[in-house]
């Protein structure tokens, strides 16, 4: 038996697995965080915003579109009330020196799925003290509501204390001066005009993906390809022992003497395995047991048909005649039993063959000897991997009953996916459908065309079959308009 190599269970290998893909995926975002910071929030000064309702430029001084349209009413909130824009509506209204009632400012949270996607935070940043006109009511600095931000410089100029607004002013670059009032993110604008009607500005949204969603979907598809290959190699490390063990039991399950798995893998795996090679083992002790029981029992009956083929030599020549006979069919049956039984015990060799080589000396062979046996032309040179001696005699057996049985045999050798195909055609009277029902059986002769007269005891394509099998092939007859073909599958040999 061979060595057992143990690895971690399959269950630790998994749990591995997933770990080292977490800490992989962690790893991508953190390095994704410090190589792309978010982008800097979209600026809109209220005094560029006045200037755009009153028919001004639409382009702010960052290089930031504006738009404006006329509409009969004032446009719809698409949020919720918010006191920041509350705040940035009536600093806005001081701006235009207009009543705050003519006057709206709301959020804009954009449209469903990838407008919210886009949605940039709604807030406000303002200087030192109210703007003209304006109540003073303090903002509160630090978090708004659903994550926005609001910023005031006290009097005095001094920025408010805390990380939030040092983190705005270098991401944004804006450092408002006193009484500048600017807002971030997406907004929509209206001023009532003195003939009736709205004008309407409103920020551009940003198209999706945008620039910087799109440098992070390269950044995460670079990670993909960075991880990928690793996780295959991974998952063919643990899923590699179970293909060997699916192989090793389709060996087991086509050629009981072959050779044991090798026990390599995970420590359930080798468990099975060890428990495959015993079940082989145990099949092996088994087939040997009754071939050679088989051989013993067959051995010893040449002894009583040889005595009774002596006590015939006084037997009146009619009985004789016709005992011998059944004497005569018995010990090739038993010839027959005893050339199976040396077969089966014979080390067998296997080995990467041409299969189309190996067809063609068995048509020399059986041409040598005047059978009319002929190869096609456009048979196909094919690798399998088998006994050689094993093979010949089963294509032998069957180019032998053809020429026998049918007259003639011609022979095509050609590949047919990942298998071998061999094709014997004879012309002869064919079988009837019980009997091609039963022509693998043991012992079993068509008595319309093979006899013993042609020297067939039934074990010739019980045993072509079972060598095709043992490689992994099949043997099968089929009926032709003329005479019958043998056809032999043999799986191709692996690359």
């Amino acid at each position: 038996m061979s060595r057992r190599r143990t690895r971690l269970p399959i269950g630790v290998q998994l749990v591995a697995l997933l770990v080292a893909s977490l800490l992989a995926a962690q790893a991508i975002n953190i390095a994704l965080l410090f190589a792309l910071p978010p982008p800097r929030p979209a600026l809109y000064r209220l005094s560029e915003v006045a200037g755009a309702l009153k028919g001004g430029s639409l382009l702010t001084r960052d290089g930031r579109p504006l738009t404006r349209a006329a509409a009969a009413g004032p446009p719809t909130p698409k949020a919720d009330s918010d006191p920041m824009a509350v705040r940035a509506q009536m600093s806005l209204a001081a701006t235009l020196g207009r009543p705050v009632a003519d006057v709206r400012l709301y959020p804009d949270n954009g449209a469903p799925f990838f407008g919210m996607m886009n949605r940039r935070s709604f807030g406000v940043a303002r200087g030192d003290g109210p703007p003209r006109g304006e109540p003073g009511p303090a903002l509160r600095t630090g978090p708004g509501p659903d994550g926005d931000i609001a910023f005031v410089i006290r009097p005095g100029g001094r920025p408010p204390p805390g990380p939030e607004f040092k983190t705005f002013e270098r991401s944004a670059g804006f450092r408002p001066r006193p009484g500048d009032v600017a807002v971030f993110g997406d907004f929509t604008a209206a001023v009532r005009n003195p003939g009736g009607g709205w004008t309407v500005v409103a920020s551009t949204p940003e198209p999706f993906p945008n620039d910087w969603q799109r440098r992070a979907l390269l950044w995460l598809l670079g990670g993909f390809l960075l991880v990928a290959p690793a996780g295959y190699l991974f998952a063919r490390r643990i899923t590699a022992p179970l293909k060997r063990f699916s192989d090793a039991a389709d060996r087991l399950g086509r050629d009981p003497m072959g050779p044991e798995m090798s026990l390599r893998g995970p420590a359930e795996l080798g468990a099975a395995a060890e428990a495959l090679n015993q079940m082989q083992s145990r099949l092996r002790r088994f087939i040997s047991d009754r071939t050679a029981m088989v051989g013993a029992i067959s051995h010893d009956l040449r002894t009583p048909l040889a005595r009774i083929r002596f006590k015939l030599e006084a037997a009146p020549p009619a009985l004789r005649s016709a005992i011998l006979s059944d004497v005569g069919q018995m010990e090739q049956m038993i010839e027959g039993v005893l050339a199976f039984i040396r077969d089966e015990t014979l080390p067998r060799q296997r080995e990467r063959l041409d299969l189309l080589s190996l067809v063609e000396c068995v048509v020399d062979d059986a041409a040598l000897v005047g059978a009319d046996v002929e190869l096609a032309e456009d048979s196909a040179p094919v690798i399998v991997e088998g006994d050689p001696s094993g093979l010949r005699r089963l294509f032998g057996n069957l180019v032998d009953n053809a020429v026998k049985y049918g007259g003639e045999a011609r022979v095509r050798v050609s590949c047919d996916g990942d298998m071998a195909r061999v094709e014997i055609d004879d012309a002869g009277p064919g079988l009837a459908p019980e009997d091609l029902r039963r022509a693998f059986d043991p012992f079993y002769r068509a008595d319309a065309s093979r006899n013993l007269d042609q020297g067939g005891v039934g074990l010739g394509l019980p045993i072509a079959r079972a060598t095709a099998r043992g490689h992994g092939g099949e043997v099968v007859l089929r009926p032709q308009a003329v005479g019958l073909r043998a056809i032999v599958t043999l799986p191709v040999a692996p690359d």
